[in-house]
């Protein structure tokens, strides 16, 4: 059976449609609640927007509603960080991500790390100044990042002890522990002006970036224009507006050509809009499910139980990495818009290409024969009493989670597993990740993805949602910390991913069964040239107006 988000979301789509099309009524969010819908919550943004469609240097694009971030744009807050990791625009950071994933400069000039790792030594440029005509120096930096330590619930700074000003131009950062792959957060932090910093910063942020907020309605749309004092290359597109809309509002919007560029999903990839092209972005946006690796009988502080007799067996959980095909799951539930998914940072500069697995239905099941998971008359396998069986949770809102949560449980059935499908709220999800397999999203431009899904956590002795703990991988991921050369670093995370021998691929310890990346599909005006896009991570968000000053018109 195929399980294809087309037609999981065919039921009223069409109505959604219209109603988003004729600026009134009521839309039916994700969660399931109807809310109203002013000429706002789309129209009067689309109205205002509408007039710049057609110049040479301004540009709309559509958002999903939770790409607007609820505390404005302040770094502190999240702004730039967080699972949908991007370029802050408003803001320049010290170092930026290149196309190919490795570290460039924006504001420093060089950088350098002490021997032993916890020192972190970055001049910065002396030709940037904020908005409002003041100098950027390094108690500006200093001020961010002490405050951002001390503050920010989203982005990881337990490493850092303190930054002190050397000079003008020199930061230093001093660390807790090693860090190798420091200059990654320093690629996401928004520089904040000292002077010019209070409670209501994220709704009038004072900058040093690209671009200027010039209009933030809420719910609506956030206006940037350029900075006519950038200290770097003028951005050819002056103006941004960016329209924040539901999915099928926003495909409303490109049917009655009030948007340049707009996100949009598998499931509309099949139409033909006239004047427009669907673009479609490599991502690092990858979806998956734990297997937890205890067995069942054990629970948290908090009571949660923990662990799974029929996942706890390794040659189970190696049995399904390999008997599941992801190319049938592209093409089925993705209309062909996506790419295999092995683990959780495939095509990064510290993959390693060896975690990748063919598909072997046949010998999947010789491994579950092997661990004595053999057919009942049922076709069901069982061991010692135990049936082998699944459920395999989905956040209810989600439908492409739901679509790969029915087509994988649909593939394993053929191996004997019983098994079924569940949408939960979050909440229920999180507790229940813990003795059973949940749909996740992950992907960031950072290896610490992988140390945070992994790495044995101190307080309970696993990593949190397998429950999983594997020495040899702990040490080859805190060695890449510890690395004082960032790209040596790398190879020490393609180990923890498969030495040879050990690993949490390939025929490693398997907690985590990786499906596919999501393509990031856009529907584009036909003359709009998108300038080269780097890997988008998780988050189908402001990652695409990474480089928004290089795009053009022909």
């Amino acid at each position: 059976m195929r399980y294809n988000i087309k037609t999981l979301l065919a039921v009223g789509m069409a109505a959604a449609v219209l109603t988003a099309c004729s600026g009134g009524g009521t839309e039916t969010k994700d969660s399931g609640q109807t809310v109203s819908e002013t000429d706002g919550a789309g129209g009067a943004a689309v109205q205002e927007a509408d007039s710049t469609t057609g110049s040479k240097d301004s540009v709309i694009v559509v958002m999903g509603p939770t790409s607007e971030p609820e505390a404005g744009f302040d770094p502190a807050y999240g702004w730039g960080a967080g699972e949908h990791v991007h370029e802050p625009l408003i803001q320049s950071t010290l170092t930026v991500t290149t196309t190919d994933l490795k570290i460039g400069y924006d504001l420093a000039t060089d950088m350098e790390a002490s021997e032993d790792g916890l020192t972190w030594t970055v001049k910065i440029r002396d030709d940037a100044s904020f908005t409002d005509g003041e100098k950027l120096t390094a108690a500006d930096v200093v001020f961010t990042y002490n405050t951002l330590r001390d503050t920010s619930s989203v982005n990881d700074f337990t490493m850092l002890d303190r930054a002190e000003a050397v000079d003008d131009t020199t930061v230093r950062f001093y660390l807790k522990r090693p860090y190798s792959i420091w200059p990654y957060t320093m690629a996401i932090v928004g520089i904040l002006p000292e002077h010019a910093y209070g409670p209501d910063y994220g709704e009038h942020p004072v900058g040093s970036g690209r671009y200027i907020l010039k209009q933030w309605d809420r719910g609506q749309q956030v206006i940037f224009e350029a900075n006519p004092d950038y200290y770097g290359e003028a951005p050819k597109m002056r103006k941004v507006t960016v329209l924040f809309m539901e999915e099928d509002a926003a495909f409303a919007a490109v049917m009655a050509g009030q948007a340049d560029i707009a996100y949009t999903a598998a499931s509309y990839s099949d139409q033909t809009v006239p004047g427009y092209e669907l673009l479609a972005f490599d991502t690092v946006d990858n979806r998956g499910f734990n297997l937890p690796a205890i067995p069942a009988g054990s629970v948290s502080e908090q009571g949660v139980p923990l662990g799974n007799d029929f996942t706890s067996d390794v040659l189970v959980r190696r049995a399904i990495n390999i008997g599941i095909d992801r190319d049938e799951m592209i093409e089925h539930v993705l209309n062909g818009y996506g790419s295999p998914a092995y683990s959780v940072c495939d095509k990064m500069p510290w993959y390693e290409p060896d975690a990748q697995v063919k598909y072997d239905p046949a010998g999947a099941a010789a491994l579950l024969d092997e661990a004595g998971w053999t057919p009942g008359a049922d076709g069901i396998r069982t061991k010692d009493g135990l049936r082998a069986e699944l459920t395999f949770l989905y956040p209810a809102s989600d439908s492409v989670r739901q679509a790969l949560a029915a087509d994988s449980a649909d593939q394993l059935r053929k191996l004997g597993i019983d098994t079924k499908t569940e949408g939960v709220d979050w909440d229920t999800a999180y507790t229940r990740a813990q003795s059973e397999p949940l749909l996740w999203g992950w992907g960031a431009h950072t290896p610490m993805e992988l140390y945070n899904i992994y790495h044995t956590m101190e307080k309970t002795g696993l990593a949190e949602y397998s429950p999983y703990a594997n020495q040899t991988v702990d040490r080859y991921m805190d060695e890449a910390l510890a690395e004082s050369d960032l790209e040596a670093s790398y190879e020490l995370w393609k180990k923890a991913q498969w030495d040879g021998t050990a690993g949490i691929t390939q025929e490693g310890d398997i907690p985590w069964i990786w499906l596919v990346n999501i393509d990031h599909l856009y529907w584009s005006r036909e003359g709009l040239q998108v300038a080269e896009q780097k890997l988008h991570p998780h988050g189908h968000g402001w990652s695409i107006v990474n480089n928004v000053d290089q795009w053009s018109w022909k």
